[in-house]
Parts: structure tokens; C-alpha cells; sequence
């Protein structure tokens, strides 16, 4: 389980069909245990240190510790998600699992990625108050979408501004921009997504209380 609040950008060194390797800083945990990478929930198999300390934001952050991860990744992960055209040198969003007793900052995100969507627009404030994206978003999420909902873009729990017949739009403050990848995107990129857990079950119950 995670909470769509991203730690750091990791940086691709690898991938192979069924292998992700990455250089992750601030990521310290251990092989068998998992971490979100642009939202998708993979394990590790094994870490190192890495060659170089990589920085945590988009900004010129300080540089923090960085492991090597390596993931294994099975070829539905794949195919379900935007990490087939990721390559080496790219950033993608880091969040490690969970733990009983840390505080759920976001909403609560499975890592099971539901869909690709595409970025459909961006809009940026010319002060660098916000950036506001519009995405296209495949109807069997889109329906679970609601204004003010929450939705996970890229591993990071965002709210949901407004939402029209093919998609949603989201407003990235300052912060956002910066600790993700979601900073960088440009129209025609693709997103993973994942949409709020409860509304998936709410939506998997009604048809059974008609």
C-alpha cells in the first residue's frame, strides 16, 4: 500500500523485457520489499550502492545517498502500463511501501496501475504559482472520477479538478512540480493511472444492491 506522495526521482538505468534496473536516491529499502516506480508496485530483487548520489527533485535539490535497484517485471506489467517506453536516463517517481503507523499524506494507492492515459494540455501560470494539465483518461477509469476526487497520476495522489467527456483536470502546485516527474510532462506523454480504490469497489458493488 502507498499513500501517492512521491520520496524522489529515481533515474532508468536499464530496461530490459523483464528486468528495471534504476539509480534511486533516498530509497533505502531491502530486496523482497516494494516500492512504487511512477506508481506502478514492483519488488526488489537486488541493491547496491550506486556509482554517483543522484538529486531528489527537479529543482537542484541537494543530492541524497543513492542504491542501485534492480526489478524484475513481468510482461503484463508492461503491457498495462507507460514503463515500455521508458529508457535509460529518464525520471520516474519513487515511493517506498507504506508502514503501519506512518502517516497516509495522499489517499490510499494500491500501485496497481488501472490505465495509460495521455496528457492532453498543459498550462502554466506565468508566476510558477500552478500547472494545470489536462489528460485524456480511458473511460473504464474516467467513470470512477469525480470533481474533487482523487486520482494517482504517475504515482502521485493528486486532486481531481474537474472532469469532462474524455478526461480530467489536475492543478500541480510548485512543490509538486518539483518532486516529480509530473513537472516535466508535455502534451502527447503518456501517464499511468490509478484510480481512488474506494470508488473501484463502490463501483464493483452497486450492480449486486440493484
Amino acid at each position: 500500500m502507498f499513500t501517492g506522495i512521491v520520496v524522489s526521482l529515481g533515474r532508468i538505468v536499464d530496461l530490459q523485457p523483464h528486468r528495471l534496473v534504476l539509480d534511486a536516491p533516498g530509497i533505502h529499502e531491502l530486496p523482497g520489499e516494494s516500492v512504487a516506480v511512477d506508481g506502478c508496485c514492483l519488488t526488489i530483487v537486488s541493491t547496491e550502492p550506486a556509482p554517483a548520489d543522484l538529486q531528489l527533485r527537479l529543482d537542484g535539490d541537494a543530492t541524497a545517498s543513492t542504491r542501485r535497484l534492480v526489478f524484475d517485471i513481468l510482461p503484463e506489467t508492461l503491457s498495462h502500463t507507460r514503463l515500455a517506453g521508458l529508457a535509460p536516463g529518464m525520471l520516474v517517481n519513487l515511493e517506498p511501501a507504506v508502514r503501519a503507523g506512518q502517516p497516509l499524506g495522499g489517499h490510499l494507492v494500491q500501485g496497481h496501475v488501472d490505465a495509460v492515459g495521455t496528457v492532453r494540455s498543459t498550462v502554466r501560470d506565468p508566476e510558477g504559482r500552478w500547472l494545470d494539465l489536462e489528460l485524456d483518461v480511458p473511460e473504464d477509469v474516467l467513470r470512477l472520477c469525480i470533481d474533487r476526487g482523487s486520482i494517482t497520476v504517475n504515482g502521485t495522489s493528486l486532486t481531481v479538478m474537474g472532469v469532462d467527456s474524455t478526461g480530467v483536470r489536475v492543478q500541480l502546485i510548485p512543490e509538486t512540480q518539483h518532486r516529480t516527474n509530473l513537472g516535466a510532462l508535455a502534451p502527447g506523454e503518456l501517464v499511468n493511472l490509478e484510480a481512488d480504490v474506494i470508488a473501484r469497489y463502490v463501483a464493483r458493488l452497486l450492480p449486486a444492491t440493484r
